[in-house]
């Protein structure tokens, strides 16, 4: 009866798409124990080095304590406690927005905020490479979907002409893209969007606590301002959850509207209270955010070196292409036999051709742990015919 799937997995492996549970068993530190053997973590997205952080733990274990270990229901009916609301004020003022409305994941944020916002006679303008969050959002609104080529501004211009006669216009963009590493333009899209009467949404789940002064985002790293910010925290804030932050208006209509929000069981205590104590490190301490920059700009500075093609700027993302899915396995498994984790990023994730290496680093990488990513990836760049 189920042979179909048995064909379609064996066309997966035969293109070198196959994928499998790599089994972790410790923090997510820079080095980690998985299948019992010790690897330098060069693809974990723990930005600050927060999710193992003592002072989360020990918040989160006290707020167990206090409020139990599940939350029993969604935000509108057992689910609600002050450390929900007080999360939201944290939030909200961290990210200088009126407001703020948590969601039990980003893709449940991306999804609930982009199909409750766009409806009938509306448009989405979606960058091409925007996470699936932001895609099955489009899918499930009730607006146009015009997908505009990759911060590519002139044909961004182009769509929202040609969008003029919907009744409303939305942009919509990563603010960090997850596999290419690089920064939307935002002050360009902000000036189109006033342009041309459109509203700006950006998911910062790859740029909160990363970019700007005080590590606010995307829109404080240019200095500019956008009518909603969808995030995460379970990146740089090293928690779980997603959240939004705009207007009181906006925040009140998406407590009311938003399917994914008011159907979903809230967030347990504990991740609710890490994150809280996350932001007040991440306020507290920006040398965390100094380092990591500084180990992310000598490790793409060295590769480029060493003639691979690596993408992004500014970003502890660091994409390094390989070529076909076949060869990033292939490269991808020589790493880890040189005890360094990180996997190789295929289709349909990425473009065909343009699989990767995806290297993500965090504030407590010793310079002795890149020197050794960058030793081994020219040992095996040239072994398999890279560089």
């Amino acid at each position: 009866m189920y042979n179909w799937l048995k064909d379609e997995l064996d066309e997966i492996k035969e293109n070198g798409l196959y994928r499998q549970f790599k089994t972790i068993e410790s923090a997510p530190s820079p080095t980690v124990i998985i299948d019992g053997k010790e690897y330098v973590m060069a693809a974990s997205n723990n930005y600050l080095s927060l999710a193992e952080d003592e002072t989360l733990v020990a918040a989160a274990i006290d707020a167990m304590k206090r409020f139990g270990v599940g939350s029993t229901g969604s935000r509108l009916t057992t689910g609600n406690t002050v450390l929900h609301e007080q999360l939201e004020r944290k939030l909200a003022t961290f990210k200088q927005e009126e407001a703020c409305l948590l969601f039990s994941s980003g893709y449940l944020a991306n999804v609930g905020v982009i199909s409750s916002l766009v409806e009938k006679g509306d448009c989405i303008l979606s960058d091409e490479l925007n996470h699936a969050s932001i895609i099955d959002g489009c899918r499930l609104s009730r607006g146009k979907t015009i997908v505009y080529k990759h911060i590519d501004l002139a044909d961004l211009e182009v769509k929202l002409q040609e969008a003029k006669h919907f009744r409303r216009r939305f942009i919509v963009t990563d603010g960090v893209f997850s596999m290419d590493g690089n920064i939307a333009p935002l002050p360009e899209i902000v000036a189109l969007a006033k342009r041309y009467d459109a509203f700006v949404l950006v998911d910062d789940a790859h740029a909160t606590g990363v970019l700007g002064e005080n590590g606010r985002g995307t829109s404080e790293y240019f200095g500019v301002q956008v009518d909603v910010t969808m995030g995460t925290l379970s990146k740089a804030i090293g928690a779980e959850g997603g959240f939004v932050t705009g207007s009181k208006l906006l925040i009140d209509y998406l407590r009311n509207k938003a399917r994914s929000f008011i159907f979903q069981t809230s967030l347990s205590p504990a991740v609710v209270a890490a994150a809280t104590k996350a932001i007040e490190r991440i306020e507290e301490e920006p040398e965390r955010r100094g380092n990591l920059h500084q180990l992310e700009r000598m490790l793409r500075f060295e590769l480029r070196k060493l003639g691979f093609r690596v993408l992004g700027d500014d970003t502890p993302i660091i994409p390094v292409i390989i070529g076909e899915a076949n060869e990033a396995v292939r490269f991808a498994q020589q790493l880890l036999e040189a005890g360094i984790y990180a996997p190789a990023i295929r289709p349909p994730t990425v473009q065909a051709g343009m699989s990767r290496i995806r290297l993500t680093l965090m504030a407590n990488h010793t310079t002795e742990q890149i020197d050794y990513i960058i030793s081994a990836f020219e040992r095996m760049g040239k072994e398999l015919n890279v560089i």
